[in-house]
């Protein structure tokens, strides 16, 4: 095993970053290329067919299906114009991942071949649903899926070594109807945020037709050299490292941030950001992280559906353009032991059609008062479905970050800033009286709002969910998300919330009341009611943990019990009502994610077992083998116990330590028979959590102290030192 580690260092060493050859042209000149957006559409379809598809892309209504045909047709134009010889609808399922299934535009017909593509291919198809899972939603002779276009997505080409294939964006429904994808239960709460804060918005700006939910999600990654994944096996099977000591030298100097870009990262960066382009994707920022081989890109804000979309898209373009550049991406949460984690920070607004951001406060006083109720709701909605956020962002690979003193903890808190808390404050107790005639907004202190700098201060990074100027940056969602489960519970509470408030506000205007003093008695209240939820940081302490207790949050550090929020009546009754979810689709989809839970832990375990038992242990006693021969031989020479004494404490400590790895892994292995007895997803899950992942701490420890001891021209795993430092 060593002498595979060892060529992979040797391959490092000779590493040089891959030439590329850019257009000479400004990104401008080629952004959105493969994207068939408006402007191909315009020249590739009729103007009734552009203008009836427009219609439906900017006001989410049904296309009609007499249209089918002539979208086709324009799309399979522009495709094979570009070299396009395939199509597949190209959706989300529930494993994490994109899925595809490429058909060829060629056909035949009698004896005429063609290039064929019909409106009824564009609409729907029937891929193999039995290989996706689906949480028991389906008997077995309805085992089938159905994949529909959604047309506020627009389609692309993707252009791989294997060709080019246009891709359209869809949704991906059971035989009865039942939503089996992340895309379908995200476009029904973006439909509902966008009736329930239209509706709001409205008494504050009558000419407000529509508001759109913007997603900028940040994405932090690590990059290792392929050889020496390759001679991982853990990082093969499950994308982390399972063993591996700290090296000398990890983050303490904190001088990955600021430093510049290695070379071939750079190489890799703009060789994908390049690619992002040409998909519209609008990639802007590429920056070191703080850990060593961290690395981040984010893009410009877009709509929620868009962003969602083109971040799957991101994650799958960054695979597959790291390994022509001999590297591999890590999009696991915590890959490395004892240092940061990688996120995926969601920044989330609000925006009217007609160009206002609804969370960021206005030069007038009236636009302040609408800034404050977007902004007060927002925060109401976390404080009552906190856990049901905290269940969206829930996973194996989350639970070894979220709380690790170099990320969010897992209690829900919302952190403003101490301008916008003071504000609060102050409109929480300022009961004055207010006077036919007064100025309502100057005798409140919102006449003018102080200005907000964006991240006023560094201590929101203890917050998972941050206020920074015009936007809330959910920072708990985990680097490998696919990030429409928070937008779809996001979206819902903040949706539900204005439902309420609007109630409100209507209740207080029948009495008679004036309308701004109705919407700010009410938002006292709702101030008051979500206290508890406010927090202004004090870096990774334990007081906090122990004044959230006092608080009544809830700090809830797995998976299984998170995700148990998705069940509570109050959840079933949000995502009910609100026809996001039916019950049967919900708890089928909670069961889904337990069992992604449990296979996920399971496949952890085994890789522990595997190289414990037959790589890590014969390893060490074959390093043993060797002091033992040299301390004999130290005795038989006549000399001292003094010259031979360190070997022996050697051969102690090893085998103690051998003795321990070999029991813990059979006590894993028969926890494990016994959890994969469990039938309930849950159950199991739960088992797993408790029952064996414990283990996992309890033999890495003395993995870890033997890689210290154990020769290292032995040591057959590639050493922290090595990932982290050589590319």
């Amino acid at each position: 095993m060593a002498i595979l580690r060892f060529k992979a260092l040797e391959t490092v060493n000779s590493r040089t970053p891959v030439a590329l050859d850019f257009p000479k042209e400004r990104v401008t000149s080629y952004f959105g290329s493969y994207v068939f957006d408006k402007k191909k559409m315009k020249e590739f379809l009729s103007p009734e067919v552009f203008k009836a598809l427009t219609r439906t892309m900017e006001t989410n209504q049904k296309l009609d299906p007499s249209l089918a045909e002539s979208v086709a047709l324009g799309m399979k134009n522009w495709s094979i114009s570009l070299g396009a010889t395939h199509y597949t609808h190209w959706f989300q399922p529930l494993t994490g991942a994109t899925a595809e299934k490429h058909d060829a535009f060629f056909d035949i017909e009698g004896e005429e071949v063609m290039e064929k593509f019909r409106g009824s291919a564009l609409v729907q198809q029937e891929p193999d649903a039995s290989s996706f899972p689906n949480g028991g939603i389906r008997n077995t002779f309805e085992a089938r899926g159905y994949t529909a276009w959604d047309p506020t997505s627009p389609a692309f080409i993707m252009d791989t070594q294997g060709g080019k294939t246009l891709c359209i964006p869809t949704v991906f429904v059971s035989y009865t109807g039942e939503a089996l994808d992340n895309k379908t239960p995200l476009l029904k709460a973006l439909n509902l945020i966008d009736e329930a804060a239209t509706e709001v918005v409205q008494y504050f700006d009558k000419d407000v037709k529509r508001v759109i939910a913007t997603l900028g999600p940040e994405q932090e990654y690590f990059l290792v050299d392929s050889a020496l994944y390759n001679s991982r096996p853990d990082l093969i099977m499950s994308n982390r490292t399972v063993f591996g000591h700290a090296p000398a030298r990890g983050q303490q100097l904190e001088d990955h941030y600021f430093a510049s870009i290695p070379p071939r990262v750079q190489a890799f960066m703009m060789d994908f950001e390049f690619e992002a382009w040409k998909l519209g994707i609008p990639v802007r920022t590429r920056h070191n992280e703080v850990a060593p081989a961290q690395f981040e890109c984010a893009p410009t804000f877009s709509e929620v559906n868009l962003a969602v979309d083109q971040n799957s898209l991101l994650m799958d373009l960054m695979d597959r353009v790291a390994e022509k550049h001999n590297l591999r991406v890590l999009l696991h949460e915590k890959p490395f032991a004892g240092i940061n984690g990688s996120g995926k920070h969601n920044n989330w607004s609000l925006g009217t059609d007609n160009g206002k951001n609804l969370l960021s406060p206005g030069k007038k006083p009236k636009e302040n008062l609408q800034f404050l109720t977007f902004f007060v709701n927002t925060i109401k909605a976390v404080h009552e479905y906190a856990d049901l956020l905290r269940a969206s962002i829930a996973s194996a690979g989350n639970d070894h970050r979220l709380g690790a003193n170099e990320a969010p903890p897992a209690i829900i808190s919302v952190f403003i800033g101490s301008q916008l808390f003071d504000l609060l404050e102050s409109l929480e107790k300022n009961s004055d009286i207010i006077e036919k005639g007064d100025n309502l907004y100057l005798k409140l202190g919102i006449d003018k709002l102080p200005e907000i700098l964006l991240d006023n201060t560094d201590r929101n990074r203890t917050s998972p969910f941050a206020f920074t100027g015009n936007k809330f940056e959910f920072r708990a969602v985990g680097s490998s998300a696919n990030i429409s489960a928070p937008m779809v519970v996001l979206n819902t509470i903040v949706a539900q919330q204005l439902k309420l408030f609007k109630a409100e506000v209507d209740a207080e205007l029948e009495k008679g009341t004036k309308k701004e003093v109705a919407i700010i008695n009410i938002l006292r209240r709702y101030i008051k009611e979500s206290k508890n939820v406010l927090f202004e940081g004090n870096g990774y302490s334990q007081e906090w943990v122990e004044e959230a207790a006092r608080r009544g949050l809830n700090n809830i550090t797995t998976t299984p019990p998170a995700l148990k929020a998705y069940l509570d009546p109050k959840s079933r009754k949000l995502f009910v009502e609100n026809g996001i979810f039916s019950e049967r689709e919900l708890e089928a989809r909670t069961e889904i994610y337990f069992e992604d839970y449990v296979k996920k832990v399971q496949i952890e375990s085994r890789v522990i077992g595997d190289l414990a038992l037959n790589h890590i242990i014969p390893t060490a006693v074959n390093y043993q083998n060797k002091l033992i021969v040299n301390a004999k031989g130290l005795k038989d020479l006549g000399l001292g116990e003094a010259s031979y004494s360190a070997s022996l404490e050697t051969i102690k400590e090893i085998s103690e330590r051998l003795s321990v790895i070999k029991t813990k892994v059979d006590e894993m292995v028969e926890a494990r028979k016994e959890a994969n007895n469990i039938e309930h997803s849950d159950a199991k899950a739960v088992a797993y959590c408790d029952s064996i992942k414990p283990y996992f701490e309890l033999i890495r420890y003395q993995v870890d102290k033997l890689e210290l001891i154990v020769d290292d021209e032995e040591w057959p795993l590639a050493k922290y030192r090595e990932l982290l430092f050589l590319r």
